[in-house]
């Protein structure tokens, strides 16, 4: 058994090169000597625990990626900002597992709703997931379902949720023109007399 003496001790013993230079630098990571435990500090790290993400500069994953993804203990998921490029998500492969699990749950139990052919529940279920669906005609609310519980299946197939994040998309832009009657007008009116000649397509003859 290991005996320490003072906290410098412990820092050479369990911190690396990068974590003592933000012990050094002062950095909120690291607190010596630790916070005693209380119950405010427990229920406050709880608390901590139920964040989805945090923001946090691309370059500090550079320079000290040990201290960033250490932060990982106690949020879901890093955002990762960039100036020049779009953000990124950093998580642990145990947390992504997880959420396929639970979308892979959500989209088998929305296609065993679906064939209980209770359309009114299932109406009243996706208004309260998706608020902006009550501006949507009842037969496009139909349409919607049937679209969601399709792609939701393959995208699970293919561990790739994006084609159920652009679906939902594309339907909160159609929900947008029917909540505005101007936008809709425009949307829906039929042009009016001859509007010329359409040119030829470009390497078309």
């Amino acid at each position: 058994m290991t005996t320490f003496h003072s906290w410098d001790e412990v820092k050479e013993e369990v911190f690396d090169a990068e974590d003592l230079d933000e012990i050094a630098a002062g950095s909120d990571l690291f607190r010596f000597p630790p916070v005693p435990c209380r119950a405010k500090n427990i229920r406050a790290t709880a608390d901590v625990m139920t964040e989805a993400y945090e923001d946090v500069p691309f370059s500090e994953l550079l320079h000290h990626p040990a201290a960033t993804t250490r932060r990982l203990d106690a949020v879901r998921a890093l955002r990762l900002r960039r100036r020049d490029a779009g953000d990124l998500a950093l998580m642990r492969v145990d947390q992504m597992e997880r959420d396929a699990t639970v979308v892979d749950f959500t989209s088998r139990l929305l296609a065993g709703l679906v064939r209980t052919e209770n359309i009114e529940a299932l109406r009243q279920a996706l208004s309260e997931a998706l608020p902006w669906s009550t501006f949507l005609p009842a037969e496009d609310v139909d349409t919607l379902l049937a679209e969601l519980v399709d792609t939701a299946r393959s995208a699970v197939a293919l561990d790739n949720l994006a084609p159920i994040a652009l679906l939902l998309t594309q339907w909160r832009h159609s929900a947008e023109i029917y909540a505005d009657p101007a936008l809709l007008a425009i949307v829906t009116r039929v042009p009016e007399g001859d509007l010329g000649p359409v040119p030829m397509p470009q390497g078309k003859e």
